[in-house]
């Protein structure tokens, strides 16, 4: 039986901010580039970096999805995304279906090579500082404090540049925003620790199991190189937090940091999870040097953030180059689905009204077989992933499978992957 799912509609009309027009270039308002940002003043939420274990609820989500019907109020989006149909489609794991039949043809286009996971900014292409500040929810800072605030307008910082949330002007999901990183240094898109870090506290500060956040690669269908995170709000479970896993025993020496590794079990993506850690740094360091080898190395990947910044899922993958060696086939391509992070984590959006009509756990699975490394490459890149990430498997049997609360498995027959030697470029 489908389960449908409902979220909260207001009306909205599309921005006439978003229409591309040359008419517009420069400055034309103000955004958060060098030229105006300086000077001007934005909302600050402030976050405690150490929160106790018994500390009272934060504001973050509440005032996050406010703001965010705010703008939607004023008409900031290119479509409306709270009247897109979504359903749970039957099945094991519960996978996610959108119909959005609009969001490819108004989305921004890719302005990057697919191929190369690490390019450098450039200025002339679209990148978030020609963001108007209208945009902005907030400002995201450490606050220094024992306790979260919010001020409605403050100062932008002198002595580095802001991180900023913004909303995601093509939405996939009610309360969908950008968290951008130092946005005036103009960072590509590449995770490093800081950056990993921040996002890691504003999971945290959500204190939602129902809030995520998400990374893609360039490669694995990042859209835009400058620096940034996908989050939303969707209270169901994504299918990946369900499934099952198996704990890799680490040596003793590696237990200090408490962070725990498994792999996923009965799921189409191959993937890593990690879990735990004595601070929430320890655990941004483990997984945030795990990323720069995969991005060194020309690996692309995806990474979900769950459970409160307490669960890091990271998945490298290789569907766009399977693309560019004709190893997809034809139905699947007419399909348009670009299997990204949200995609690959059991929330997948679909173009066309018949693909959602008869959207089947078998046609998920099958979709994201291709996103994933085969067997073999896969545990040859969890092998350099370990070393870069100081990660030692111990010579003790790997641990029963653990599944997920309340959930039962079975296998789903899926054709076997075929190997691509090109998803590993060593550089």
């Amino acid at each position: 039986m489908e389960m449908k799912l409902t979220i909260r509609r207001v009306p909205t009309v599309v921005s006439n901010y978003q229409e591309d027009s040359a008419a517009a270039g420069g400055c034309g308002r103000n955004c958060l580039g060098d030229c105006c940002l300086p000077v001007s003043k934005l909302p600050l939420y402030a976050f405690n970096a150490n929160p106790q274990e018994d500390a009272p609820a934060k504001p973050l989500v509440n005032l996050l999805l406010t703001e965010w019907e705010n703008r939607m109020a004023r008409g900031l989006f290119r479509y409306d995304v709270t009247a897109c149909e979504t359903k749970v489609i039957p099945g094991n794991l519960g996978f996610v279906a959108q119909l959005n039949e609009g969001r490819h043809l108004k989305k921004r286009p890719t302005e990057f090579r697919v191929d190369r996971v690490l390019q450098p900014f450039d200025p002339a292409k679209f990148n978030f500082t020609k963001v108007g500040q209208e945009e902005v929810l907030f400002q995201f800072e450490n606050g220094g404090s024992d306790d979260s605030y919010f001020v409605e307008s403050a100062p932008i910082p002198e002595d580095r540049a802001p991180n900023v949330v913004a909303i995601n002007v093509s939405p996939i999901e009610y309360g969908h925003v950008l968290l951008i990183p130092r946005v005036l240094d103009q960072l590509p898109q590449r995770i490093d620790q800081e950056s990993f870090l921040l996002a890691l506290q504003m999971a945290a500060e959500a204190a939602s199991p129902y809030f995520r956040l998400g990374y893609n690669s360039l490669g694995a269908f990042a859209t835009i190189n400058h620096l940034h995170f996908q989050a939303y709000y969707l209270s169901v479970p994504f299918p990946v937090e369900k499934a099952a896993t198996q704990k890799i025993p680490l040596a003793e020496d590696n237990m200090k940091s408490g962070v725990n590794v498994s792999k996923l079990i009965n799921y189409p993506v191959r993937g890593l999870v990690f879990e735990g850690g004595n601070t929430l740094n320890d655990l941004a360091n483990v997984v945030s040097n795990a990323c720069i080898w995969l991005q060194d190395n020309n690996v692309p990947y995806n990474v979900l953030i769950s459970d409160c910044g307490k669960r890091i899922f990271l998945f490298p993958q290789c569907y766009a180059e399977k693309q560019a060696l004709g190893e997809v086939s034809q139905e699947l391509l007419d399909t348009q689905v670009n299997p990204a992070v949200w995609e690959i984590s059991g929330h997948i959006v679909l173009k066309r009204r018949n693909d959602y009509e008869e959207a089947s756990e078998l046609s998920a699975w099958e979709l994201l077989a291709e996103v994933s490394l085969s067997e073999e490459r896969f545990e040859e890149v969890k092998a350099y992933i370990f070393n870069a990430a100081g990660l030692v498997q111990s010579d003790e049997a790997e641990e029963e499978v653990s599944d997920g609360e309340d959930t039962t498995y079975a296998p789903v027959p899926v054709r076997p992957l075929p190997v691509t030697e090109g998803c590993l470029v060593l550089q």
